[in-house]
């Protein structure tokens, strides 16, 4: 399916690894112009030749970060349509009581307090195009939590609730909807001390194997196998699109089947 992108702005958040990366090809491949946020940008350079992307490396936890955001996209585009709030952090434990305060306030100023703080920035300019767009990325955590990730399980909720409030107010001029992923082998699933090791020590299996289990046997997902960041992103794309012109508040779960989500 073309998604008939053609001549929209774009601001993808986490531009720079999974599915961040992946929505901000799909925007690209459908010809749109995007801003590509990250902490930083040396994993955009395949992409930064290209005159339709403009990579900017900034912590959206900073004061005035989200203002420079939108700043950049309007003097440089001319104009912004969509909004793709991407970026967010896991920081696994074994328990909730391994969960310090500190590592609560780092992942909701991550998860959700810089989502609200870029969605106030843009409204205003999105409010100027007609068929203006938000897709916000929660997880299927946000329903069910994991007890090795509490304060990412509760920041997602947080961005399901947030999403259906913006749609309530705002569905007149921009829709506002929300993807829940479920497991999506992302690079930071590799990193050490990532998912993958997590999941190892918790299983007593090797990499593959304890991941192969986890998503047989733990989520139970019919598939059988763990998501593609580029599976979530083609839906991303469609919720962006004049293709989903009357979907509005609504939350798309790309989990496989799940049964856990279930």
């Amino acid at each position: 399916m073309h998604y008939n992108l053609e001549g929209k702005v774009a601001i993808v958040t986490g531009a720079n690894d999974g599915i961040g990366l992946e929505t901000a090809k799909a925007f690209l491949d459908e010809g749109a112009k995007v801003v590509g946020v990250s902490l930083k940008t040396d994993d955009v350079k395949d992409m930064a030749d290209r005159s339709s992307f403009l990579p900017l490396a900034l912590d959206l936890t900073d004061e005035g970060a989200a203002d420079k955001v939108v700043e950049a996209a309007v003097s440089h585009f001319g104009k912004l349509d969509m909004l793709a709030n991407i970026a967010g952090i896991a920081i696994y434990k074994d328990s909730f009581m391994d969960v310090t305060l500190d590592i609560w306030r780092e992942t909701f100023e991550t998860n959700l307090f810089a989502v609200v703080a870029l969605t106030k920035a843009a409204i205003p300019e999105l409010k100027k195009q007609p068929g203006a767009s938000i897709v916000n990325v929660a997880s299927e955590s946000g329903h069910v939590p994991d007890s090795f990730a509490i304060d990412y399980s509760a920041s997602k909720a947080a961005i399901l609730n947030l999403t259906q409030a913006l749609a309530d107010e705002f569905g007149g001029d921009i829709r506002v909807n929300v993807v829940s992923p479920g497991p999506t082998r992302t690079t930071m699933w590799n990193e050490p001390g990532g998912m993958v090791d997590m999941l190892s020590d918790m299983f007593d299996k090797e990499g593959e194997e304890a991941v192969s289990y986890f998503a047989k046997e733990v989520r139970q997902i019919p598939r059988g196998e763990i998501g593609k960041p580029e599976e979530i992103a083609n839906v991303i794309a469609f919720l962006a699109s004049d293709k989903a012109a009357y979907v509005n508040g609504a939350e798309i779960p790309v989990n496989g089947g799940s049964v856990k989500y279930k």
